[in-house]
Protein backbone atom coordinates (compact mmCIF):
# COMPACT_ATOMS: atom_id res chain seq x y z
CA UNK A 1 0.00 0.00 0.00
CA UNK A 2 1.55 3.50 -0.83
CA UNK A 3 1.29 6.72 1.26
CA UNK A 4 -1.64 8.15 2.46
CA UNK A 5 -2.11 11.92 1.63
CA UNK A 6 -4.89 13.26 3.81
CA UNK A 7 -5.83 12.09 7.23
CA UNK A 8 -9.04 10.61 7.02
CA UNK A 9 -11.98 10.30 9.98
CA UNK A 10 -11.81 7.19 12.10
CA UNK A 11 -13.23 4.25 9.67
CA UNK A 12 -11.66 1.71 12.07
CA UNK A 13 -12.12 0.72 15.32
CA UNK A 14 -9.62 -0.20 18.14
CA UNK A 15 -11.34 -3.79 18.33
CA UNK A 16 -10.60 -4.25 14.54
CA UNK A 17 -7.11 -3.24 14.89
CA UNK A 18 -6.13 -5.42 17.70
CA UNK A 19 -7.66 -8.50 15.84
CA UNK A 20 -5.83 -7.70 12.47
CA UNK A 21 -3.17 -9.42 10.80
CA UNK A 22 0.11 -8.51 9.68
CA UNK A 23 2.02 -5.14 9.92
CA UNK A 24 0.39 -1.60 10.16
CA UNK A 25 1.34 1.68 10.40
CA UNK A 26 -1.11 3.81 12.34
CA UNK A 27 -0.98 7.99 12.08
CA UNK A 28 -2.67 10.08 14.01
CA UNK A 29 -2.75 13.68 13.15
CA UNK A 30 -4.57 16.06 11.37
CA UNK A 31 -4.74 17.98 8.36
CA UNK A 32 -4.73 21.33 9.61
CA UNK A 33 -1.87 20.36 11.94
CA UNK A 34 1.77 22.60 11.19
CA UNK A 35 3.71 19.48 13.04
CA UNK A 36 2.11 17.12 11.05
CA UNK A 37 2.34 19.01 7.71
CA UNK A 38 6.30 19.30 8.09
CA UNK A 39 6.75 15.24 8.79
CA UNK A 40 4.58 14.60 5.96
CA UNK A 41 7.96 14.63 3.20
CA UNK A 42 9.68 12.13 5.29
CA UNK A 43 7.33 10.15 5.90
CA UNK A 44 6.56 10.27 2.55
CA UNK A 45 9.95 9.31 1.44
CA UNK A 46 10.45 6.19 3.97
CA UNK A 47 7.21 4.48 3.02
CA UNK A 48 8.01 4.95 -0.56
CA UNK A 49 10.11 1.69 -0.28
CA UNK A 50 7.53 0.03 1.42
CA UNK A 51 4.48 -0.74 -0.24
CA UNK A 52 3.81 -4.22 1.30
CA UNK A 53 3.28 -1.44 5.21
CA UNK A 54 -0.16 -0.52 5.28
CA UNK A 55 -0.58 2.78 6.05
CA UNK A 56 -3.31 4.08 7.88
CA UNK A 57 -4.15 7.80 8.44
CA UNK A 58 -6.35 8.80 11.48
CA UNK A 59 -7.44 12.79 12.21
CA UNK A 60 -7.28 12.58 15.82
CA UNK A 61 -8.71 15.64 18.19
CA UNK A 62 -10.38 15.54 21.35
CA UNK A 63 -13.19 13.14 21.87
CA UNK A 64 -11.71 10.53 19.06
CA UNK A 65 -12.18 6.86 20.83
CA UNK A 66 -9.14 5.50 18.54
CA UNK A 67 -6.62 8.46 19.45
CA UNK A 68 -7.52 8.16 23.31
CA UNK A 69 -7.11 4.35 23.28
CA UNK A 70 -3.66 4.38 22.26
CA UNK A 71 -2.73 7.36 24.50
CA UNK A 72 -1.97 9.96 21.41
CA UNK A 73 -1.30 13.46 22.97
CA UNK A 74 0.83 14.72 20.34
CA UNK A 75 0.82 15.23 16.41
CA UNK A 76 1.60 13.73 14.27
CA UNK A 77 2.18 10.06 16.47
CA UNK A 78 3.21 7.39 14.63
CA UNK A 79 2.39 4.03 15.99
CA UNK A 80 3.61 0.76 14.78
CA UNK A 81 1.37 -2.81 14.88
CA UNK A 82 1.75 -6.01 14.40
CA UNK A 83 -1.07 -8.51 14.65
CA UNK A 84 -3.13 -6.13 16.87
CA UNK A 85 -0.24 -4.91 19.43
CA UNK A 86 1.91 -2.14 19.24
CA UNK A 87 5.27 -3.01 18.81
CA UNK A 88 6.58 0.57 18.27
CA UNK A 89 5.80 4.37 18.08
CA UNK A 90 7.69 7.74 17.55
CA UNK A 91 5.85 10.76 18.39
CA UNK A 92 6.68 13.96 16.07
CA UNK A 93 9.34 12.72 13.76
CA UNK A 94 12.29 14.88 12.85
CA UNK A 95 13.60 13.67 10.01
CA UNK A 96 14.00 10.32 7.75
CA UNK A 97 16.43 8.49 10.20
CA UNK A 98 13.40 8.76 13.04
CA UNK A 99 11.01 6.70 11.28
CA UNK A 100 13.50 4.45 9.14
CA UNK A 101 14.54 3.71 12.94
CA UNK A 102 10.94 3.23 13.78
CA UNK A 103 10.04 0.86 10.78
CA UNK A 104 13.32 -0.61 9.90
CA UNK A 105 13.49 -3.15 12.06
CA UNK A 106 10.21 -4.57 11.72
CA UNK A 107 10.06 -5.10 8.12
CA UNK A 108 12.15 -8.32 6.59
Amino acid sequence: MAYVREYEDESITREQLNQSDGLRLLEFGANWCGYCIAAQPDIKTVLAGHHELQHIKIADGPGRPLGRSFWVKLWPTLIMIRNGEEVGRIVRPGSEEDIRALIGPLLP
